[in-house]
Order: structure tokens, then C-alpha cells, then sequence
């Protein structure tokens, strides 16, 4: 997956990297989002693939930070069909919130070429542009010389282009996601109690969706993080506003105790592998080694911000980042 490590946000305070995690809730109802009249070809029952590790392996200068400045998030998903001739299709899915340099569309024919070159197997394609320049909207790329010609074709989806009435009308579960982009852009300079209010509002377009538990889980962390607060404090007063909303009984927590509670909670699901290195493998530092891992991968937190929210020695922090490199 080409996700360069320089976090980048639109507006100062928009983290991309949770559309990995929140297309992996909804991938369903993205592909009948986008093809709503070709979603009777996808067998459903069969779930999906994600290939993150492949498209690391085939695009690893990208993870390098080939393009300053400018996170790259993208998906690549096997779906599997109903029958025909091909059992499966890749979809590779990209969301770029910034123009950078402006080299998407080449990059994209890119990673079609290796993609088709290796899997063999038919390719659909998307752009998610969310960035705020009206004129960028890049849908392909084409070269040639001396009358040889190559001609790449993709879906390219501008948020900015979105109608909010017919988005709320959308029963698609996906809709709130596209929402809640759209809202981001459209608001950059909003305040904490404003940003409070559309997320609020957010909120309860997604519970008038009936949703499997799941796929809200995911959307509700992604209307909840995808724009962070100045004052993070106020994510606990969010979590509380919604919690009453629901009848659940739940107590405010500062930033450090959401995030940690948030890294062990993760770390706890996912487990951890035997012997990754010496001196981490058992009691607590195996605990540690969960919460500060979590902390890396979830929040993308610096080696010192998280040494201090997980109370170990920095240069625990680093030897668990170099564990998390050589697991790539």
C-alpha cells in the first residue's frame, strides 16, 4: 500500500489514514455505492481479500515518502464474482487529500501495469479526491511516441463535487463516510463546538442507516477522528454525548486515557507474535509492547509522544517501531 510515513492533513487536523480502516467496515456498500448496477456480479458471501502487504512489497519507494509532503492511502481488495470466467476482480482504491505534484494519475496507471502484470486478473479503479482545488480532478493518464499510444482510464470521485441534500437522502451506509469528508473540507476553519455539532449530527445520520454493528463501528470512529479537535479533550465529551444518546453508562477521560485505553483495547484484539525480539515477549512489557505498537500503527504517534502517554523508555518505543518495520 503506497502510504508515505509524513502524516498529512487538509486542514491541520484531518487524519487520512483512518480510510484504510474504515473502507475495510464498509467495503460492501462501497462497491454498490459505486456500482449500483453491477453489484449482483460481487459474491458477498466470500467477503474480501485486502492486500495491503502486496502492494507494500510491489510499491515500497512510496512508503518512503516519494512525494513530500502528501500521504498516500490506498486499498487494494480482492472481490471475488458471483461466476464467469474471471473467480475474482482487484479493486485498488486510492484517497488523496492533497494535490501535491500532481503526478496521481501516472502513479495510478502505475500500479495498474504491476497490479495486471502480477495478479493477472481484470483491475477496477478509484480516486477519491478530497482535496479543496476545484480545478484538480485527474481521471487519467495517457503517453505515447511515434504512433504507439497508452491510454489509462479510472473513476475519479471529487468529494467537493458532492451534493449534501442527496448525500443524506443515500440510505448507503458509505454516504455518512462521504459526509463526513465532505464536511471537512467544507469547514476548515470551524471551532470545537462546531466541529462538536457536525459530528453529532453525523452521528445520527448514520443511526437513521440501518447498519450491522460492524460496519457503525468503523463509521462512528471515522465521524469521530477523521477531524481532530483543538482541545482533545473534547473527543471524551463527544464519546460521552453519544454514550447518553445510546443509554450507555460511561465515565469522561482525558486525552492520555483515551489514548491508551484506545491502543490497549486494539492491542488486546490483535494479539501479538511470539518471540518478536528478545525482552519483549512476556508480562508487562509484552503488555507495553501492545499499547506503544497501537500507538505507532493506530494513532501514528512520534517515538516520544508515545514513550510518554505509555510510560516506558524512548528506546523501548524505537526497538517496537523496528519490530513493526521488519513485520512489513
Amino acid at each position: 500500500m503506497a502510504d508515505t510515513e509524513n502524516s498529512v492533513k487538509t486542514n491541520g487536523r484531518q487524519d487520512d489514514r483512518l480510510w484504510k480502516a474504515v473502507l475495510e467496515h464498509v467495503f460492501r456498500d462501497f462497491l454498490r455505492f459505486f456500482f449500483p448496477q453491477d453489484s449482483g456480479l460481487f459474491d458477498f458471501r466470500k467477503g474480501f481479500v485486502y492486500l495491503d502487504k502486496e502492494m507494500d512489497e510491489l510499491f515500497p519507494e512510496h512508503r518512503q515518502g516519494g512525494n513530500k509532503g502528501v500521504r498516500y492511502v490506498d486499498k487494494l481488495v480482492k472481490v471475488f464474482l458471483r461466476d464467469g470466467g474471471e473467480q475474482f476482480i482487484l479493486c485498488h482504491v486510492e484517497v488523496q487529500s492533497q494535490k501535491g505534484k500532481g503526478d496521481l494519475a501516472r502513479r495510478m496507471a502505475d500500479y495498474y501495469i504491476k497490479l495486471r502484470e502480477k495478479y493477472k486478473a481484470p483491475i477496477t479503479a478509484i480516486a477519491i479526491l478530497g482535496d479543496g482545488n476545484k480545478s484538480y480532478r485527474p481521471s487519467g493518464y495517457e503517453e505515447g511516441l511515434l504512433g504507439t499510444k497508452l491510454t489509462y482510464e479510472f473513476t475519479s470521485y471529487k468529494i467537493l463535487d458532492q451534493n449534501e441534500v442527496a448525500l443524506r437522502a443515500d440510505p448507503n451506509p458509505f454516504s455518512v463516510v462521504v459526509l463526513t469528508a465532505l464536511m471537512a473540507i467544507r469547514r476548515k476553519s470551524m471551532d470545537d463546538d462546531t466541529l462538536r455539532g457536525i459530528k453529532r449530527d453525523l452521528y445520527f445520520e448514520m443511526k437513521a442507516r440501518k447498519i450491522p454493528k460492524h460496519t457503525r463501528t468503523g463509521i462512528y470512529d471515522f465521524l469521530k477522528y477523521y477531524v481532530s479537535f483543538v482541545d482533545p479533550n473534547q473527543f471524551a465529551i463527544f464519546e460521552e454525548e453519544t454514550a447518553q444518546i445510546e443509554g450507555r453508562n460511561t465515565e469522561a477521560m482525558g486525552t492520555t486515557e483515551y489514548l491508551l485505553d484506545k491502543a490497549e483495547r486494539q492491542g488486546i484484539q490483535k494479539g501479538i507474535e511470539k518471540g518478536i525480539e528478545k525482552g519483549i515477549e512476556k508480562g508487562e512489557e509484552t503488555k507495553s509492547y501492545k499499547v506503544v505498537a497501537n500507538l505507532i500503527q493506530q494513532l501514528g504517534l512520534d517515538d516520544a509522544a508515545a514513550a510518554g502517554i505509555a510510560e516506558v523508555p524512548i528506546d523501548f518505543v524505537r526497538k517496537v517501531r523496528a519490530v513493526l518495520a521488519k513485520k512489513k
